[in-house]
């Protein structure tokens, strides 16, 4: 029991990932002491105020808060991938993607990559503002997250998988980059316990999943399954996902990734049983 006698806030508790690590970190003997916010709906006609503003202002606001805090040793902000690999440097099928890239607001805002220019300029603010109070402060950069759900709603990661299920390839890439929510989670836990932890964390999908082998898991639970079968589909760029990701740096936290077939499945599976597919 790792944790045990040790208090730990996790802000946002009630989303996916903050969710699976409330439970993670209970199972490791921690007190949590976890916030929820209320979301409100977002009008698409003004997505730059209703998703940018409160990402900036909300991160800042919880570490002002921490600032005060004596008893805050370390912060571990959830960023995304969405703050790597926005720019306009395409990055090709030999190209190495890792944690010195970062993604280029004015990219995002002319391609008006709304939740990537969030992201990203929520996670610069951090930086800026943990390097000038001092505080130690860690970035994880998960990608597309998938597995278990623990909250009742669906929510945008894992509806990628309904969508599939449903036989559309709502990316349009003909290859999708999976991770675990509970690899994403138990990142987040081991970044706070390694005393060397530092930086920044990719943590992303080390395995490319072609639409084929997705169809072949879903399969077991939709037979007739043909995913994207579409002529329209055949010019799509597959260097938009069949870069390789270093991830070198997380597994050195002693992260092992659940194979993509197996999240897959469960996350089928936790759907199914929550009613929610």
């Amino acid at each position: 029991m790792n944790g045990e006698g040790k208090v730990v806030c996790v802000t946002g508790a009630s989303g996916y990932i903050a969710s699976w690590i409330v439970k993670l970190l209970l199972q490791r003997g921690y007190t949590v002491r976890a916030t929820i916010i209320k979301r409100k709906r977002i009008i698409f006609s003004n997505l730059m105020a209703e998703l940018i503003e409160p990402a900036v202002k909300g991160t800042l606001n919880v570490l002002k808060t921490c600032v005060k805090m004596s008893s805050v040793k370390r912060v571990i902000l959830t960023s995304s991938m969405a703050a790597v690999i926005a720019h306009a440097s395409p990055t090709g099928p030999n190209g190495v993607v890792d944690e010195t890239m970062f993604s280029d607001p004015s990219f995002c805002e002319q391609r008006k990559q709304w939740y990537a220019l969030s992201k990203t300029l929520a996670e610069d603010e951090a930086c800026k503002f943990a390097k000038a109070n001092e505080m130690d402060l860690i970035v994880m950069n998960p990608g597309l997250v998938i597995g278990p759900i623990l909250q009742p709603t669906l929510n945008f990661s894992v509806g990628v998988v309904v969508e599939l299920t449903k036989g559309k390839d709502p990316f349009m890439s003909k290859s999708y980059r999976f991770v675990d929510v509970r690899d994403v989670s138990l990142a987040h836990i081991k970044a706070l316990e390694t005393p060397s932890a530092n930086g920044r964390y990719i943590i992303d999908g080390p395995v490319i999943a072609t639409l084929k082998d997705i169809e072949k898991v879903l399969r077991e639970f939709v037979p007739d399954l043909c995913i994207g079968d579409d002529k329209n589909n055949e010019d799509i760029d597959l260097d938009l996902v069949t870069y390789k990701v270093s991830v070198e740096k997380v597994r050195s936290l002693g992260i092992e990734f659940t194979p993509t077939e197996t999240s897959l499945r469960d996350t089928v599976l936790s759907l199914k049983e929550k009613c929610l597919l």
